[in-house]
Order: structure tokens, then sequence, then C-alpha cells
């Protein structure tokens, strides 16, 4: 259930890291092959223009996929994201070594996700995402605080990006 602003704002301002899943969330979720087998993203430039400004304005940003592919490196790397993870069934063990090794706590972290391996991380977290264009399990969870108004792959990281940064304009 979205929150009002104001109580987004005030989640928002304790946020210090935004974890964000891949497919669904950074891309539409659809999955395109060459004819070779290999693999091809497209991703949102304004969802990367909002993760550079986070990172400049001393927010971190990290990855946790599910799937494992260079695209998503080359890009993260393009964007200066350096906690990457890919090939990941259980997100919360890692979300849980990211978040201890920046020494930071549950309600600093935001998390962006679509899909049932995202459950857990998102009951975990201050600040619980998703897109409108996620599984039903994930849209009817409790802890979701915003549902962006674009789909995955469509700016919906750019909002997120955009909620973060208003508050170091705004609170």
């Amino acid at each position: 259930m979205n929150q009002t602003s104001s109580q987004l704002l005030k989640i928002a301002q304790e946020i210090k890291l935004l974890v964000l899943d891949v497919d669904g969330v950074l891309t539409t979720g659809d999955l395109w092959f060459t004819a070779q087998g290999e693999e091809m993203k497209v991703f949102n430039a304004q969802d990367g223009l909002g993760m550079n400004a986070l990172l400049h304005n001393g927010i971190e940003v990290a990855i946790i996929s599910g799937r494992k592919t260079q695209i998503v490196s080359k890009r993260m790397e393009e964007l200066g994201v350096k906690y990457v993870y890919q090939g990941i069934v259980d997100k919360l063990p890692i979300l849980s070594e990211l978040v201890n090794q920046l020494n930071l706590s549950y309600a600093q972290v935001a998390y962006v996700g679509d899909d049932v391996p995202d459950i857990a991380p998102l009951k975990a977290v201050g600040l619980a995402v998703t897109v409108p264009n996620a599984t039903h399990k994930v849209l009817n969870l409790p802890c979701i605080k915003l549902i962006t108004k674009s789909c995955g792959g469509k700016g919906a990281v750019r909002e997120v990006c955009d909620l973060l940064l208003e508050r170091t304009f705004y609170v």
C-alpha cells in the first residue's frame, strides 16, 4: 500500500542503501536471446542516471539478482555500482552480509523487488518497494510502502531514486 508523501519522506530520510533486483525491476523482465544463445537486456537510461545521482549523494546502490549475466556486470560497472551479486537464489543472506559490511541497520535499506525471491528481503528492510508489474504475492505484501507508477524497466527505479534524493533537498 502506498504511503503518503510525508510518511515516505520520513522513511526516506533514513535510507543509506538502495538494493535492486534486475529482471522485472531494472528491466521489463523479458528475456531476449540472440541466435547464438547470448542473453540481451534493455536498461532504462533514466534509471541509470538516478542510480548515479544516489551514488554521488552518499547513498550506496547494490544489485542482488537471481540470474547471472555479463551484461549486468558491465552496466553496473559503467554506473559505478560496486556491490553486484548475481546468481543468488536466497537473497536474504546476501542482504544481511551487505548490511553488516556497510555497518547499517535494515531500517536504513530500501529494496525494490517484484517476485517471490524478493519477498524475504522486502520484509526485512525499512523501505519495501515494488513495481506495478510485480507478482500478486509481492503486490499484496503488507510491508510494501510504495508501488511505483512506472513498471520495471520503464523508469521505476528512477522514481525511487528521486524519492531518496528529494529527502536531501526538502528535509
